[in-house]
């Protein structure tokens, strides 16, 4: 071997083959052992949390959750088991469709529930809000995915106002609001066409007082005025025909003031001028809002949103306003169409084309705020009972309309009867009574004219006696 090293020729051939061979490939083998001894030291749930994020990238979401599960159950005391739950709702949530969505919902609530004061519970919570946007129908379909939609948007800005996603939150908000509008400005708009004025009140107070950045806003103040000028001029009580004048104009005054860009303005300072009533100067800040909302409707036609909106199955929010604080509170009740008008039998009110309706009711205030109380002395009386020599109401008091008051047969004869009692006694009380019972229990009989009955009737009838 000595001999071997000392000669040249050995040298020269070694120098020429390291010189051919990489240098990579003398130390390959060891770099292999050191990965493998690196790998084998990692701990066992960065290992799972690792392989599950690369199945969730390449879209293989059923195996990247069966890895995140591994390692929830297996290691609960683990530092990857907050982002491993919140990885499991990412990847419902990036699967999308109703059960995707659906099950997104209930795992980022999880997440909250048991990570509340970390960071990524507002990123969870918008998740939440956003699972029920991608769900949310059109307006003239089931709203529940809206409301539930809005409902979580307002609590994560009530909860996390310091959030950088709060911008977000707040245009999503804005788009639910224009949405749940929509839809019940559509159904007022309908009983309003139809001539049905209590329903479309109802409705109309609803989306007017809860939605004012709603894009129909200033329309159905507008048609809320016309619903209360049509009552005031349907109301013959000219304590009720003022009320309603002044509720009509106060809707007219809405208008000018909060949308003093609006086509509706210009006819309602005219009837505010009709009617002597102050006409105020417009918000600066609802003007600044109108002229931005203006400016960014030019720049932005929302064309292809609206046509692509007959094909999508989701909601065209290309109407809904880009600025403006939207409404943070709980919804409540609708007013009930009883609440807002009560029908009377006094007189018409024409319908929306201004023509008089055959049976059609007038309207009444019926507000505990806002209508005035009769006077004492035109408190009801009974009419059985009410003669003037023993009535304690004064000569100048109002009289009591009739309509208000529809006494039955029943309560004529009761009040003969209590007169009889105190007149003549129990013995003509009694025969009152008895000719009153009678009077109500007695049903006349049917007179049937055998030549007009049904001839299907007298088959039946005949069909005791021949079978066939």
């Amino acid at each position: 071997m000595t001999s071997i090293t000392k000669r040249p020729s050995f040298w020269l051939t070694a120098a020429l083959l390291v010189s051919f061979v990489p240098a990579g490939c003398l130390f390959s083998g060891h770099k292999k052992t050191v990965a493998k001894a690196q790998s084998n030291s990692a701990e066992p749930d960065k290992i799972l949390y690792d392989r599950a994020l690369n199945d969730y990238k390449h879209g293989r979401y059923t195996e990247s959750r069966l890895s995140l599960q591994t390692l929830i159950n297996s290691y609960p005391d683990s530092e990857y088991l907050a982002k491993a739950k919140l990885a499991v709702a990412d990847s419902y949530y990036k699967q999308g469709g109703t059960e995707g969505l659906t099950q997104a919902v209930a795992e980022y609530k999880d997440f909250i529930t048991f990570f509340p004061f970390l960071d990524e519970a507002a990123y969870a919570q918008m998740q939440v809000a956003m699972a029920h946007y991608r769900m949310m129908e059109k307006p003239d379909r089931d709203p529940t995915e809206a409301r539930l939609a809005e409902q979580e948007f307002q609590t994560f800005l009530l909860k996390y106002p310091k959030s950088p996603l709060v911008p977000q939150a707040d245009q999503r908000l804005r788009d639910v609001q224009e949405v749940l509008a929509g839809g019940d400005f559509d159904v007022a708009h309908f009983y309003y066409v139809k001539g049905d004025y209590r329903a479309a009140a109802a409705r109309l107070i609803e989306v007017a007082n809860r939605y004012p950045l709603f894009s129909q806003a200033d329309r159905a103040h507008w048609m809320l005025g016309d619903i209360f000028r049509r009552a005031a001029s349907g109301s013959k009580n000219e304590q009720q025909h003022a009320l309603w004048r002044t509720r009509s104009d106060v809707e007219y005054a809405q208008i000018v003031r909060e949308y003093p860009l609006s086509p509706f303005a210009a006819e309602a300072k005219r009837r505010l001028e009709e009617d002597s009533a102050k006409i105020p100067p417009p918000d600066p800040a609802a003007l600044a809002r109108a002229r931005y909302e203006q400016k960014f409707a030019d720049e932005h036609p929302g064309l292809v949103h609206r046509a692509m909106g007959m094909v999508k199955t989701g909601p065209d929010v290309s109407m809904a306003a880009h600025t403006g604080a939207p409404d943070l509170n709980p919804p409540g009740e609708m007013e009930s169409p009883q609440d807002v008008l009560r029908p009377t039998s006094a007189s018409n009110i024409g319908s929306a084309s201004g023509a008089a309706p055959t049976g059609q009711m007038s309207i009444q205030a019926v507000s505990p705020e806002s209508a005035t109380p009769p006077p004492a002395s035109a408190a009801t009386t009974d009419p059985a009972t009410a003669s003037p020599a023993n009535s304690s109401t004064p000569s100048n008091a109002a009289p009591v309309p009739t309509s208000a008051v529809t006494p039955t047969e029943t309560d004529v004869e009761a009040a003969r009867v209590s007169a009889a009692a105190s007149a003549n006694g129990k013995q003509a009380a009694a025969k009152l009574a008895k000719r009153a019972s009678t009077k109500r229990t007695k049903v006349p009989k049917s007179k049937v004219n055998k030549r007009t009955e049904s001839t299907s009737k007298r088959k039946r009838g005949l069909k005791k006696f021949i079978p066939w």
